[in-house]
């Protein structure tokens, strides 16, 4: 029960996970533009898309090496 329900969250966060991204991104950007300027959307988009590209490659579905 407890394996199936771990094995339920990862995909999940799996599925879940393209999706929040290709929402943040262009949520937020705009927003810090528009309130902070270039500089911190710059930074924002940089911060946002290496945080976004770490937790794909964290929850990406590998197959084993046998």
């Amino acid at each position: 029960m407890v394996l199936n329900r771990a094995l339920a969250l990862k995909r999940s966060a799996v599925a879940l996970t393209p999706v929040a991204g290709a929402l943040a991104f262009p949520l937020i950007v705009p927003v810090v533009l528009m309130r902070f300027g270039l500089p911190a959307a710059m930074l924002s988009a940089v911060l946002i898309g290496t945080g976004w590209f770490v937790v794909m490659l964290r929850t990406a579905e590998m197959p084993g090496h046998h």
